[in-house]
């Protein structure tokens, strides 16, 4: 090995992040390995329809799907300056009997296209397990949490109370969203199919003399052959490029769930109530050797940053295209699409290890609901004097004096918050420190979010688990039509 590899631009996505099956998934060996099962199947449905295709041919090709001589191809494409025509030419190389027919009646966008299609079904497929996962654990981390109080925030200033798991609740919905977008996705794309060069299937129904149901046929036995059970009604030469924005836009919403989790796990990191996984060794920083980053959740944000942006040239793309097609989408795609892949397949694999591993800390998060709740709790303080026979105007604006002057304590000089003291301290409220604690009980003040857990995970998250068996352990398909 020479030093060389280390002279070039490796991508993160590839080298750092991204997982060996969504790797394998766009690399090239599976890309070009995929265009010769297409160019297998075309030749197969048409010998079937009737054209002078041999079983010979069709075995030839068969049996060197995976023979690729990557050289050859470099050398075929640098003369002809077209990657397909390169490909159709190595494959012949090795299939001298199949080489007339090969790639027959077909355009480029046949294995191009159809092969994009294929990728990402398949890479939906993977993100789909790796969200099933993802919702599987943070359900037990939202079901284990449901009745643990914390404060709230809402424009990050302290709040009424919610429940840790009810906080977790909302993660889970954004994500459950997504999972329902990709599936919608993934069950429902279609195959571009053999459709010719401009859409219009002219050179198909050349070579069946006519015959339009055998053009139709063909049509839909490839795309059978390649598992689809679909295939687009119309096309020009290529599929609508709105699939490319449709798929980055769901991945792009899917990276807004996990950047808004990823953010809220940073900020309470920062409180020290929540922390992500921390290893023995791991170091924070190389300077201050106390600190505890959380560097999961960070680059979780930053992978997901990079995706949302993800999204913005495939629509600019789909709008571009002129009539039939224009080139101007290839170059564009061919590292978007797969990188957009890449990269919510990193995200995902970080969040999953975040969500399994949090550790919470609930003497922190009840040290902070005792320095807020006495405020929250002064309307609640004030009826109950009432109820003792207080003045409601008078206990009113003693409890907003008292306040000013706890929370000048606390802003000021540094001190506990010690309203309730001041209160108990007051003869005009009538009560005393029990009385104030009974009433303080901050089970009085999270409302139904025990409950609103338990429906939530019981009436969505448990039947869209069910759902997601099939998804789970998924790997890239070997396609073997």
């Amino acid at each position: 090995m020479t030093d060389n590899i280390y002279n070039e631009y490796v991508n993160p996505l590839s080298e750092r992040y991204a997982s060996g099956e969504m790797l394998r998934l766009f690399s090239p060996r599976y890309k070009f390995s995929t265009w010769r099962r297409l160019w297998c199947a075309l030749a197969e449905c048409e010998k079937e329809l009737g054209l002078p295709i041999t079983d010979e041919q069709t075995a030839e090709m068969r049996a060197n799907v995976d023979n690729i001589d990557f050289n050859a191809v470099r050398e075929f494409e640098g003369r002809t300056r077209h990657d397909v025509m390169a490909h159709i030419e190595a494959f012949g190389v090795v299939c001298p009997a199949a080489k007339p027919i090969i790639h027959l009646g077909a355009t480029s966008a046949f294995v191009g296209d159809n092969t994009d299609l294929i990728q990402m079904r398949e890479g939906c497929r993977l993100l789909l397990g790796q969200l099933a996962l993802l919702i599987s654990a943070l359900k037990k981390f939202a079901v284990d949490n449901a009745g643990l109080a914390t404060l709230g925030f809402t424009h990050f200033q302290p709040a009424q109370l919610t429940t840790v798991g009810k906080r977790a609740s909302l993660w889970l919905y954004d994500l459950m969203m997504d999972f329902e977008e990709l599936q919608r996705f993934e069950s429902t794309l279609k195959f571009r199919g053999v459709k010719g060069t401009t859409g219009t299937q002219a050179s198909f129904l050349t070579l069946f003399d006519g015959d339009h149901e055998k053009v139709k046929s063909l049509d839909k036995n490839v795309a059978r052959k390649m598992g689809f059970d679909d295939v687009f009604p119309v096309t020009g030469q290529t599929y609508t490029r709105k699939i490319d924005s449709q798929i980055t836009s769901i991945l792009s919403g899917l990276a807004q769930s996990l950047h808004k989790f990823a953010n809220d796990i940073r900020l309470l990191q920062h409180l020290k109530e929540i922390e992500e996984p921390f290893e023995r060794g791991q170091v924070g920083s190389s300077a201050m050797a106390y600190k505890r980053n959380p560097m999961r959740s960070e680059r979780l944000t930053a992978l997901c940053r990079f995706l949302m942006s993800s999204a913005q040239s495939p629509a600019m793309t789909a709008a571009e295209q002129w009539f039939e097609r224009t080139l101007d989408d290839s170059a564009n795609k061919r590292i978007v699409v797969p990188q957009a892949f890449l990269a919510a397949d990193a995200a995902l694999i970080i969040a999953v290890n975040v969500c399994s591993g949090l550790v919470v800390y609930p003497k922190v998060i009840a040290k902070r609901i005792d320095e807020e709740l006495p405020f929250m709790a002064t309307e609640n303080i004030i009826m109950e004097a009432v109820k003792k026979g207080g003045d409601r105007q008078d206990v009113h604006e003693r409890i907003r004096v008292h306040s000013m002057e706890a929370g000048k304590v606390v802003k000021m000089d540094g001190g506990r918050n010690d309203l309730l003291e001041r209160i108990a301290g007051d003869p005009a409220f009538g009560m005393t420190m029990g009385d104030l604690v009974n009433i303080l009980d901050v089970k009085q003040f999270i409302g139904r979010a025990p409950e609103q857990v338990t429906e939530f995970v019981r009436e969505y998250v448990d039947p869209l688990i069910e759902k997601t068996t099939s998804y789970k352990n998924t790997k890239p398909q070997d396609l073997r039509v």
